[in-house]
């Protein structure tokens, strides 16, 4: 095993990717001779030349339209937005073609894209940079979406996603990159639609994923100072979504706290929580609670904007409420 970052978890899936196919390519604003915004494809551009690490035009419409059309002609492409909330001016490639070519022309089509897209708030990057708009894109039958909160699943997971036939969105947190954690140093891969067991417990349930799931972390480790073992459940992957894992765990402990950085309103948790009380209503012993990004656009100031994001002690409170 080795001790290494997010972002060098994520590099190393990239660069063993291409290795491995030759029809895996990279494109994005500044990947190339720049090597990336976050510096996750830093050296690739001399590594693998300018034909598979293809610096683009400033146009996400035109990233998103030339990845998926790049993907139905028989390519690999791994296509990144700077920012996850630029992925909004390609939404109709995204949406309207790669998740549902393959169902519209009944399977004699694949589109085998994966479009990487740091997102999320905590790096003071202003109110239109910080979006969490996850529930927006898993919202989508056809669309995988994918969101790690560890380099051992970040790596695992895209190389899935790579190697998979389907369109996948894989949502990279801004402030997890520099996150460590051990990753096996041989070939592995983690399953898309699986959700995994952080912390077990038999008090209450903690369910979340990237930020989420490292906020929850913390809080069920605080919380065991005063005697109460929070099990903590990440998601991981948004859709295809795992719920049974999160079941199994809400039947033991007969409560649950959600953790999102997205809105509460419409949100993940919503409909984690709609799920509980639909297929576990036998085993609930209070209300289910969600802890969530406050609703207001987030505010470039630090102070303001760590108020308004998720925090430990908004967890705890939670769970206290429900205990």
């Amino acid at each position: 095993m080795a001790l290494i970052t997010m972002r060098q978890a994520i590099t190393d899936a990239l660069r063993e990717e291409m290795h491995r196919d030759e029809r895996v390519f990279i494109m994005g604003e500044e990947v190339g001779v720049w090597g990336g915004t976050y510096a996750v494809t830093r050296g690739f551009y001399d590594e693998f030349g300018e034909k598979r690490v293809r610096d683009t035009p400033i146009s996400e419409m035109a990233i998103g339209g030339v990845a998926t059309g790049a993907a139905m002609g028989g390519l690999r492409p791994v296509a990144e937005f700077m920012t996850i909330n630029f992925a909004f001016l390609a939404l109709d490639a995204i949406i309207n073609h790669a998740a549902k070519i393959h169902y519209m022309f009944g399977e004699q089509m694949r589109v085998p894209v994966v479009y990487r897209a740091p997102g999320g708030g905590g790096r003071q990057l202003g109110a239109t940079h910080s979006h969490t708009p996850d529930v927006i894109f898993a919202h989508f039958p056809g669309l995988k979406v994918v969101s790690p909160s560890t380099p051992y699943d970040a790596k695992g997971l895209l190389k899935s996603a790579i190697r998979t036939d389907d369109p996948v969105l894989f949502i990279e947190h801004h402030t997890l990159y520099q996150i460590r954690g051990e990753v096996p140093t041989e070939e592995y891969v983690v399953p898309i639609g699986v959700s995994d067991i952080k912390r077990p417990g038999d008090a209450v349930t903690l369910v979340g994923y990237a930020q989420g799931l490292q906020v929850a972390l913390e809080a069920a480790k605080q919380l065991a100072t005063e005697g109460i073992e929070a099990e903590v459940v990440d998601l991981r992957s948004l859709r295809p979504l795992d719920m049974g894992p999160v079941l199994d765990s809400f039947r033991k402990t007969f409560r649950a706290v959600i953790v999102e950085e997205g809105y509460r309103t419409f949100g993940i948790g919503a409909e984690i929580a709609a799920r509980l009380q639909e297929e576990g209503f036998d085993y609930m012993d209070a209300p289910v609670k969600r802890v969530a990004q406050l609703e207001a656009p987030l505010p470039y100031s630090r102070e303001l904007e760590q108020s308004a994001l998720i925090n430990v002690d908004r967890v705890i409170a939670a769970v206290k409420e429900i205990i």
